[in-house]
């Protein structure tokens, strides 16, 4: 079973605010699942950044 990313993991891997990544969710841009709190897969994170990256608006 793949093991899920909290929120706060995941801020610190984009280097962005919580408010960021609660815009991603509402957007569609990045999938997660309300499990208490957010939850993000390993892979969907990987997607999103691919995308990102690609789309030339993410720099890291």
């Amino acid at each position: 079973m793949e093991q899920l990313l909290t929120l706060k993991e995941v801020t610190e891997i984009l280097r962005v605010s919580e408010r960021t990544i609660y815009r991603y969710i509402d957007s569609g841009e990045l999938k997660a699942i309300k499990i208490g709190q957010w939850r993000f897969s390993q892979d969907d994170l990987s997607r999103f950044i691919f995308s990102k990256k690609n789309n030339g608006s993410y720099e890291q």
